[in-house]
């Protein structure tokens, strides 16, 4: 089912802590694919982050694979797979 980059934020966002998977180009131009969850509390130590990732276009999730928080590139995402259906994001 192809959906378009809003609707796929949407989705991400509508996970609820839950497991999703997605694939996107990293800023080096490599193909990654990520499990990850939203709204993991480990490791944080209440510092804050210096920039809004949102202004660029960016998501904080927690790696499942690499126990660790990375950002999705929502310019670059052509994957999702949530609640067991897979989505091509589309422009």
């Amino acid at each position: 089912m192809k959906i378009s980059r809003a609707k796929a934020l949407k989705l991400i966002k509508a996970s609820n802590g839950k497991t999703f998977g997605v694939g996107f180009i990293k800023k080096n131009g490599e193909q990654r694919n990520m499990n990850a969850r939203l709204g993991v509390k480990k490791g944080v130590i209440g510092v804050g982050m210096k920039y809004d990732p949102s202004e660029h276009d960016l998501i904080t999730a927690f790696d499942m694979k690499k126990d660790g928080f990375r950002m999705i590139n929502l310019n670059t995402l052509f994957r999702l797979s949530t609640k067991k259906k897979t989505y091509e994001i589309v422009d």
